[in-house]
């Protein structure tokens, strides 16, 4: 159970922020606000209020950034997209919840015979949801969207792109210390601070020592920031001038060190790939690559449902690698094919929340199946509605910087577009494994759009009524 500094730091985290936005430039403070929260703040501790969702570590930063940008500063806030279908997209992520309420009306009743009469006792049920839980479920799905949104207005341009990749870098650097605790001395911080421990301390046991985690819901998201933190120092590191250059490289060596000493296979290979893209390749050919990704995340449960994805293959390049690796990568399937069976039982809207999308024991109730990929989490919960609208919001920034390099070459792009294309290309793959959407791949989602929106909109061929992000160096006031 979480003590009372966990809830105490959830309680304050709004007006530290307010404290950002005062002290930082805007785009600073947006960042900080909802990355902050995302590394510090305690996870699964929460504030459960009536017919709202619950109040944690990403609702509360994301709620505070909204309300300190709407009532707290002259900014007028311009969250609908200029894109048609990224509005659509939106629309119908927030909206899936409605059909999906209103066809999982139903309890699920686990029942078991006793006595030698054929009669089933209940022994536990799942509520079925009713109309109260629709607005529950709405303020979620909106509240999960604000820095997506925020992002595409105040982080379109060449600084907030940059500033995105600069605070990835320094929130990595600064994660850096707390991980290298827990290598060294076990996974005790979250323990000590907040009074209890996340997740299963046996998970991260890795090779002879520790997996770090610190605050964070498991060893493979911490893996994953520090990919992402040594990818965007990468970039920053190309950009910098030639006499800097070692200093940046010096950082991302650093960095690359902690990844490998968080013994995450996943996220080592990932920084395998896109480091030497980052500092060799064109811009033109990592966008591509992201792309690739992007696409790859999208179709995937299609061509789960098909049949066609080589599972047997994948498993032996993994056990040539490492034997318990594959045996991971195989029980993570396992559960896949399980829990796609469930869903093809409700494909259209899914079964909705209180777990009714895992596979339980009819006679006692007990969870049979652990989802880990969030595909399979929304596919289960939304249906193919909430998937598409889900996963294709996050591949339509980068498929539009896509077309842009197409149509246009990379004329007007942005040098910090391309790295953070990637960066949320390798964040949907990994989605495929783990739960890992996060704040952040919102926040680079978002940036990437209104890049994208600025770069149509300054095309003659585009409509003159699509204002373009308000820019950051605009004056403003906290209350």
């Amino acid at each position: 159970m979480p003590n009372p500094v966990a809830y105490l730091m959830l309680l304050i985290w709004p007006f530290i922020c307010l404290g950002l936005f005062r002290n930082l430039p805007l785009q600073r403070a947006l960042i900080w606000s909802v990355l902050g929260g995302y590394l510090f703040l305690p996870p699964l501790a929460e504030f459960n209020l009536p017919l709202v969702p619950a109040l944690d570590k990403v609702s509360i930063p994301n709620l505070s950034v909204l309300l300190i940008l709407w009532l707290g500063t002259n900014e007028k806030l311009r969250l609908w997209p200029a894109s048609r279908l990224a509005a659509l997209l939106a629309v119908g992520l927030v909206v899936s919840a409605i059909p999906t309420v209103l066809t999982n009306g139903d309890p699920i009743l686990f029942q078991s015979l006793r006595g030698y009469e054929p009669i089933l006792f209940p022994v536990d049920a799942l509520p079925g949801l009713s109309l109260r839980d629709v607005g529950s479920v709405l303020i979620g799905q909106i509240l999960t969207l604000v820095p997506f949104l925020l992002a595409r207005q105040f982080l379109a341009d060449e600084k907030g792109l940059r500033e995105l990749l600069l605070a990835f870098m320094i929130g990595g650097l600064v994660y850096s210390l707390p991980s290298l605790f827990e290598i060294r001395f076990s996974p005790q911080l979250n323990t000590w601070i907040y009074g209890f421990f996340q997740h299963s301390f046996e998970q991260m046991m890795r090779d002879g020592g520790f997996r770090p985690i610190v605050f964070l819901p498991h060893a493979l998201w911490l893996a994953l920031f520090m990919c992402i933190a040594l990818v965007s120092a990468s970039a920053l590191a190309r950009q910098t001038p030639v006499l800097d250059r070692w200093k940046m490289l010096l950082l991302a060596g650093y960095l690359a060190l902690v990844l490998y000493l968080c013994k995450s296979l996943a996220s080592q290979a990932y920084a395998l790939l896109l480091v030497p893209m980052v500092l060799l390749a064109p811009a033109g050919w990592q966008i591509r690559l992201a792309v690739a990704f992007a696409t790859v995340a999208v179709i995937y449960p299609m061509l789960r449902n098909a049949g066609v994805v080589p599972l047997d293959a994948i498993l032996a390049q993994a056990e040539a690698v490492s034997a318990e690796r594959a045996q991971s990568l195989g029980y993570r399937f396992h559960n896949e094919e399980l829990l796609l069976a469930r869903a093809a039982e409700k494909p259209w809207f899914g079964w909705g929340g209180w777990g009714r999308n895992l596979i339980r024991a009819m006679d006692t109730g007990q969870i049979l199946s652990i989802p880990d990929g969030r595909w399979i989490i929304v596919f289960g919960t939304f249906g193919w509605l909430g998937y598409l609208c889900e996963m294709g919001l996050l591949a339509l920034p980068i498929v539009l910087i896509g077309l842009h390099l197409k149509k246009h070459g990379d004329a007007g792009l942005s040098p910090w577009v391309a790295p953070l294309t990637l960066v949320l290309g390798i964040t949907m793959m990994d989605m495929l494994l783990n739960a890992t959407l996060t704040p952040l791949t919102w926040l680079s989602a978002g940036a990437i759009l209104g890049h994208a929106e600025r770069l149509a909109a300054r095309r003659p061929s585009s409509r003159s009524d699509v204002a373009g992000p308000t820019l950051s160096g605009s004056k403003r006031t906290v209350f």
